[in-house]
């Protein structure tokens, strides 16, 4: 066994143990979704290449939506893609009036990440490097930086809402020449979406506009086109909850976040969006109810509806749609066996279960919960890593014993736990 780092091994665990997805190794307790994870890296490439993808990546509670994201994200960065993400919430929205959409771009600014900084907080990162890369291409063509940093940001200028971009990259470039940290602070401000004021924006940088609701997409675009101008692939953009916008109650606003949905579905879908790849994640629900879910808005049910030539049991991943299948008994087998590697740290002389318990576990979750324990794997996986906590602190004790305490928390009726419960939780 490969030893795992005890940085790795605490951010794996203490995440399972509370419901989270980890944001760092992901890649020791992976299983099954090999199909999908083949859709998505294809995807990846069509970015890294110049082109653009779009992706609903569909999935009840608690059935691995956001861990999936977030190692497509991991897999990404190692692309030489920038990610960013950000989960979706009454605050955050992709169209809005009163600064929700602003709050959405500015929660994913601040989660942008490299594969140098892979924990966010890369946007001051991004910039130095562009600047970087244009410093090297002049020193190699013997001219001076400044006419080829213009050159280079007239791309962007085409672009709409473009010359302003432009122009706060310049102004990054003159604080970098002059050595005016004050400078280079407002254009990383101003592209993280932290100027709430025009006037406060014209004043630091000169420009007369700032990233709000209105131009939410169009930033997103061309910060895809400049990343590629950075010397990586492109931009890797993944938001989760979107069942937040099924839950809105006014029509107008759900309507509006669904033509927003519809315009990135239309320009990546038509390669429009260099550089830019956007995956969805949620619920069925949100999907296909054709009263407030995205089947509801007529133009987002042709362009997502499934192909029906995919049944008794064939499968279609090159749709915007990707639905997450369900974990196999055997994949749920490898998981848990994965969980206790991690927790022993690699040695797999320190296992606190022997391979019958694995099994003992599996048994008497199926007879709590029926095969619910592996379609929607979240909280019984949270059970194990709370069995494997008490079995460490009392080396003593007999699993037998301590496994036969394990019961679904009171009141719980587990013919009718349900995916859209997240099943009951469970108490040791």
């Amino acid at each position: 066994m490969i030893p795992i780092r005890p940085k790795d091994r605490d951010a794996v665990i203490q995440s399972l143990r509370a419901g989270v997805v980890p944001r760092t190794g992901q890649q020791h307790i992976q299983v099954g979704r090999l199909r999908e994870i083949e859709a998505l890296l294809a995807d990846i490439e069509r970015c890294a290449d110049g082109g653009s993808a779009v992706r609903f990546v569909i999935g009840s509670y608690g059935s691995g939506k956001t861990f999936f994201l977030h190692l497509v994200r991991s897999i990404g960065l190692e692309k030489k893609l920038v990610a960013v993400h950000a989960d979706l919430s009454p605050d955050r929205r992709l169209q809005a009036s009163g600064g929700q959409a602003r709050s959405l771009y500015a929660e994913l600014m601040r989660n942008l990440s490299t594969r140098a900084k892979p924990e966010g907080g890369a946007m001051s990162s991004l910039v130095e490097r562009f600047v970087s890369e244009v410093l090297k291409d002049a020193r190699e063509r013997g001219t001076a930086p400044e006419p080829l940093i213009h050159e280079r940001l007239e791309q962007l200028s085409e672009m709409t809402g473009g010359y302003d971009f432009a122009q706060v990259i310049a102004a990054y470039w003159r604080g970098h020449d002059t050595g005016s940290e004050t400078l280079k602070s407002d254009a990383v401000r101003w592209l993280r979406a932290e100027f709430t004021a025009k006037t406060d924006a014209r004043q630091a940088l000169g420009v007369r506009t700032i990233i709000d609701d209105q131009n939410f997409y169009d930033q997103l675009k061309l910060m895809a086109r400049f990343t590629r101008l950075a010397g990586f692939g492109g931009l890797l953009v993944m938001l989760d909850e979107m069942v937040n916008l099924y839950k809105l109650s006014h029509v107008a606003s759900r309507n509006a976040n669904y033509e927003q949905i519809l315009r990135i579905v239309n320009d990546c879908l038509q390669g429009s969006a260099p550089g830019l790849g956007i995956l969805f994640g949620g619920t069925p629900e949100f999907l296909m109810d054709t009263r407030r879910g995205l089947f509801s808005y007529p133009a987002l049910q042709s362009r997502l509806a499934e192909n029906t030539f995919a049944k008794d049991g064939m499968v279609d991943h090159t749709g915007p749609v990707l639905r997450l299948s369900s974990l196999t008994p055997e994949d749920f087998y490898l998981l848990i066996s994965k969980v206790r590697n991690v927790y022993a740290g690699g040695d797999a002389t320190q296992y606190l279960l022997p391979e019958e318990g694995l099994h003992q576990f599996m048994r008497h979750c199926e007879e709590r919960i029926g095969d619910s324990y592996f379609r929607t794997p979240r909280t019984t996986i949270t059970a194990f890593v709370n069995l494997l906590a008490v079995l460490d602190q009392n080396r003593g004790a007999d699993w037998r014993q301590v496994l036969g305490g394990v019961s679904l928390t009171a009141d719980a009726d587990p013919s009718q736990l349900t995916a859209e419960d997240e099943l009951a939780s469970f108490t040791v």
